[in-house]
């Protein structure tokens, strides 16, 4: 890791960065198909759901990164069975985060079906001063196919700017397809860069899966 990619992870525990009320931030690039709907309480990536409180993972242990230069990005997958597997404070943080944009998560879902979506937190981090980024360029592969946000709820100031000061992040919540699942292999790329890791995740996440029902006694 890169002492750029340590600070950027040090900086990106949550509650490092100011949040903001929810501004919707229009993706560019085609939409994906048919989607998949609000926010549902139900558990999205298909397994059964652990009871919160009892995970030990930090936030960069569920995240995809990449290095594309000028900026780091951080891709984070707010799936409650994921976030469910990370230090309680994290966890509370997560949840309230996406239950805060509940409202608005919903109305995206409605556009486009009324179905299912998948919500992730986006981070973009300066690493010179003044550069730029385009935030409808991340894209999630998952299953074969490419999946562009339905839409973009900027979190941080000045994320609509599209520009980063050097050491400066920039997030917001990214919601896609329904049909992205996070309990198979998936990737992201970014203008020409990509992190495809998740099936070193996928593998993590079933040891602290097993490891929540150990310390919590819930039967497999």
């Amino acid at each position: 890791m890169t002492v750029s990619r340590r600070l950027f992870s040090g900086l990106m525990v949550l509650g490092a960065v100011p949040f903001t009320a929810c501004t919707t931030v229009p993706s560019s690039g085609p939409q994906a198909s048919v989607p998949v709907a609000g926010v549902p309480q139900a558990d999205t990536a298909g397994i059964t759901l652990l009871p919160p409180g009892y995970g030990s993972l930090r936030q960069d242990d569920l995240s995809l990164h990449i290095d594309a230069g000028t900026v780091l990005v951080r891709a984070l997958p707010l799936d409650e069975a994921l976030i469910r597997l990370l230090t309680p404070d994290s966890y509370r943080a997560l949840h309230d985060l996406k239950e805060g944009s509940r409202t608005q998560i919903e109305a995206i879902a409605r556009r486009y079906g009324g179905r299912p979506v998948s919500v992730w937190l986006v981070s973009f981090y300066g690493v010179e001063p003044n550069a730029r980024f385009t935030p409808g360029d991340l894209i999630v592969t998952s299953g074969g196919r490419d999946f562009r946000p339905y839409d973009i709820l900027a979190l941080t100031v000045g994320f609509g700017e599209n520009r980063l000061r050097q050491r400066e992040t920039q997030s917001a919540l990214y919601v896609y397809d329904g049909d992205v699942q996070v309990n198979q292999p998936v990737s992201i790329a970014y203008q020409g860069s990509v992190d495809n890791s998740w099936d070193q995740t996928l593998q993590v996440i079933e040891r602290e899966r097993a490891m929540v029902r150990a310390r919590s006694g819930k039967p497999n």
